[in-house]
């Protein structure tokens, strides 16, 4: 399994950062390797919004799609991302925004394991420089929506 954990300090508020995570519709516009997203459905629970969410992720000659169920919890500022169905065995990622002196706090963890060992062994070989490739793509776009 791959997981990678980063943590920065933004200088955005929690609301502006969890909104901008949130909109799931927009990822093609700014996130790499992200061809298309459809949200598929939506419901509360509780105090939260749960969205089942699909991504089709495009990388040289690999394409695939797969589906997540999206917890967003707005008044605690976390987006859970489970997996639900396509390439992999296991995927979670995890974000949380708090409001700090001079920003925000933006803490992203992210687990998965693709099925196909192939998949899963060119993952492992790009993975982290993706990783930190993501989390610069949502505070490129963060500068571009809110300075």
């Amino acid at each position: 399994m791959l997981t990678h954990s980063d943590n920065r300090v933004m200088p955005y508020t929690a609301q502006q950062m969890y909104d901008l995570v949130a909109d799931i519709q927009s990822y093609p516009k700014f996130l790499p390797w992200t061809a298309a997203t459809r949200i598929r459905g939506r419901h509360p629970d509780g105090d939260k919004m749960v969205e089942i969410a699909d991504m089709v992720i495009s990388f040289k000659v690999f394409r695939e799609k797969f589906g997540t169920k999206v917890t967003l919890d707005k008044k605690a500022h976390t987006i859970v991302s489970e997996y639900i169905d396509g390439p992999f065995k296991f995927l979670i990622s995890k974000w949380a925004f708090k409001d700090v002196e001079g920003g925000c706090e933006v803490d992203y963890h992210v687990e998965f394991e693709f099925k196909n060992k192939i998949l899963q062994k060119a993952a492992g070989v790009f993975f982290t420089d993706a990783q930190r490739q993501i989390m610069g793509a949502f505070e490129k776009r963060a500068k571009v929506l809110y300075r």
